[in-house]
């Protein structure tokens, strides 16, 4: 089976935080127009808290939830008991896409897992310190570079200034 790129996208406030008490701390419209745009037709792995925090699977993507409960179900979405089976899955619903790539969503054990493996990693950088329960793992500037960074200022529906932030692995 052939490799796709892995990325993983998230939103990560200055202290690393991107969660607490199953839900988002901030309020960034301008970031989930740009999730929605990194994630469009693509398997999306996440979590199965993320999931709950959710609700629903995301529409256009393929969602596969990451879950230890063998008896969870859940309508529309696929399911997977490790990363490497959800990895397996994603390369099978990829290819009945035409994606290009696989999206990781979270949460924070998730990325924990994934980011040593990761082809690319989206980040928003929140400018916010909240308290918080869920963490991204520190991004290791001996292990990934920064290739592009874009700042904005807090526009309509943005809570906190942000900027876009593309790594890609140490060559």
């Amino acid at each position: 089976m052939t490799h796709l790129p892995i990325i993983l996208v998230a939103a990560v406030a200055k202290n690393n935080v991107i969660g607490g008490g199953n839900t988002l701390l901030w309020r960034l419209s301008s970031d989930l127009k740009r999730f929605k745009a990194l994630t469009w037709g693509k398997p999306l792995i996440m979590g199965r808290k993320t999931y709950d925090s959710i609700g629903l699977p995301l529409p256009g993507r393929e969602t596969i939830v990451i879950t230890r409960d063998r008896s969870f179900k859940a309508e529309g979405v696929h399911c997977a008991h490790s990363l490497e089976a959800a990895l397996d899955l994603a390369e099978a619903c990829a290819r009945d896409l035409g994606a290009a790539e696989i999206i990781i969503a979270g949460g924070g054990e998730i990325y924990t897992q994934a980011i040593g493996g990761a082809d690319r990693l989206e980040i928003t950088r929140v400018n916010l310190e909240p308290e918080g329960d869920s963490y991204f793992p520190a991004i290791d500037p001996r292990k990934w570079t920064l290739a592009a960074s874009e700042r904005h200022l807090a526009g309509p529906g943005d809570e906190a200034d942000f900027e876009f932030c593309v790594y890609e692995p140490r060559r």
